[in-house]
């Protein structure tokens, strides 16, 4: 067992992913032989396919949540208990507190902001011309990384004294326009909305597409219906568009959410969560990995796991009062 955990060599590594390969295809084997066996008792065959992933799921994601929550009330070094001392650290320290409402500032402006750019977009491309190039040019940052958007969008915020050549092209653009050029990672709570602003263009896309579908499952005899009523075009939007997809709506809405909670990539990638950058996500990893404390990382993960219920809550509602309404 040590073995596997503690590979070093290229020659190891390639012998670890040999095992997990062979593992793999085991019990595949195993779960097949058992669901042929036509006298096979039915539980049998419920567990065979079930078995598996309740395995992976008690042991991937059960049990590091308990630990998780356990090591919350645990010094940072583990061994001691100090009760409700690391959430007394999180909500008490500035920095922290700072930390918590950065989160708050991304998991509100992100998900609304990148729901109505692409909500207004899919209604403006919608049955247009040039319909397709158009949202593949909105979708296309959904297939780049976190990393690789975040890499040009430092590229995009690059300074450079007012008097020498720009690199950044909001530099650049500023200077164009006769002003100086501004270093827009350095001033909260500015450089938290430029920030943001990459994680909007990233999902704008996202939602587009999600949003664009639900405007062409609109009946047609809805818009007709509309049209001969005579109503403008604003009124078709808030009163046929908006209402015919609000399930659409919540379900990006939450789904941009959830992900907005977990962000780490940017953050990391472009400020490291320096001059007041930081949010949970990114917190919890240069608490617990960086500088060992890891009573408030875990405090952290807690608290990232108790914003996220109320918004999976809600979804999971939503889908059903949309299901139940087809």
């Amino acid at each position: 067992m040590e073995f596997l955990l503690n590979t070093g060599t290229p020659v190891e590594k390639f012998i670890v992913m040999g095992i997990a390969i062979l593992l793999f295809v085991a019990v595949m084997a195993i779960v097949l032989f058992l669901t042929d066996r036509p006298r096979m008792p039915q539980w049998i065959t419920v567990l065979a396919f079930l078995g598996p992933a309740a395995v992976l799921v008690v042991f991937g994601l059960v049990y590091p949540a308990i630990r998780t929550i356990i090591n919350s009330f645990r010094s940072d070094n583990g061994q001691e208990w100090v009760a409700l001392a690391n959430y007394g650290d999180v909500f008490g320290n500035s920095a922290l507190r700072l930390v918590l409402l950065n989160t708050v500032l991304w998991v509100i402006l992100v998900p609304l902001v990148s729901t109505a750019v692409g909500l207004v977009y899919a209604v403006l491309v919608d049955r247009t011309r040039f319909e397709k190039l158009a949202k593949t040019l909105v979708f296309l940052p959904m297939a780049i990384s976190m990393v690789g958007a975040s890499i040009i969008w430092k590229f995009v915020y690059d300074f450079k004294p007012t008097e020498r050549p720009q690199t950044g092209l909001a530099n650049q653009l500023l200077v164009w326009l006769g002003f100086d050029s501004q270093q827009f990672l350095l001033t909260w709570p500015w450089n938290t909305f430029f920030l943001i602003a990459v994680m909007v263009w990233i999902q704008s896309g996202f939602a587009m597409t999600i949003l664009s579908a639900s405007i062409k499952a609109i009946p047609d005899d809805i818009i007709e219906a509309a049209k001969l009523d005579g109503v403008t075009n604003w009124q078709m939007f808030r009163s046929v568009t908006v209402p015919s997809i609000r399930p659409a709506v919540v379900v990006v809405i939450t789904t941009i959410a959830m992900a907005t909670l977990k962000v780490f990539d940017i953050v990391f990638t472009m400020t490291g969560g320096n001059f007041d950058t930081s949010i949970v996500a990114n917190e919890f990893y240069t608490r617990s990995f960086v500088r060992g404390e890891g009573g408030i990382g875990a405090t952290l993960a807690v608290l990232l796991f108790v914003m996220v219920i109320p918004i999976v809550v809600y979804n999971v509602r939503q889908m059903k009062l949309a299901e139940e309404q087809r």
